[in-house]
């Protein structure tokens, strides 16, 4: 039996639902193309991308614990990718004061250079992607977004 599509949601609270659904499906299908434009014409990936921007966003340095809080990921995703811009002279690691135990990482000047021109792409093809969004509903829905995360943020969510 070949199953048809399913209904769309109703009823109360479901209009939440289907923006929740608009969303992930918005942001899967740019976070696609974006990963898939980035391995073609540069031959990186999202996640190095992500890890040299918050680097770029901050010339002094991060400790490596910060950058993985910053970036919502484990220490063991972003010391694979750091050890891999460090060994193509991207990114430069120092230890915090002589201490062993916390590393400082940033970008080099050629990991700076490298990042620029990756980021200008990177924001082409976000502005073709999202093309049929005009500046005014773009500022609008960044606002509502904007909002709608201080509500949430920082909560210990129940279950």
């Amino acid at each position: 039996m070949v199953a048809g599509p399913l209904p769309a949601p109703s009823g109360p609270g479901k209009d939440r639902l289907r923006l929740w659904i608009r969303l992930l499906r918005a942001s899967r299908t740019i976070e696609a193309e974006l990963r898939e434009r980035l391995r073609q014409e540069f031959n990186t990936t999202l996640p190095r991308f992500d890890v040299m921007a918050a680097l770029y966003r901050a010339p002094e340095g991060m400790l490596m614990s910060d950058l993985s809080r910053f970036l919502l990921v484990s220490n063991g995703n972003v010391t694979g990718i750091i050890d891999r811009l460090v060994s193509e002279g991207l990114v430069m690691r120092a230890r915090r004061n002589g201490d062993r135990r916390t590393s400082m990482v940033r970008l080099t000047e050629e990991g700076s250079k490298t990042f620029g021109v990756i980021a200008a792409a990177h924001e082409k093809w976000v502005g073709e992607l999202l093309g049929n969004v005009s500046e005014d509903e773009a500022r609008r829905l960044t606002g509502m977004l904007t909002s709608f995360r201080s509500n949430w943020e920082g909560r210990e969510w129940q279950r």
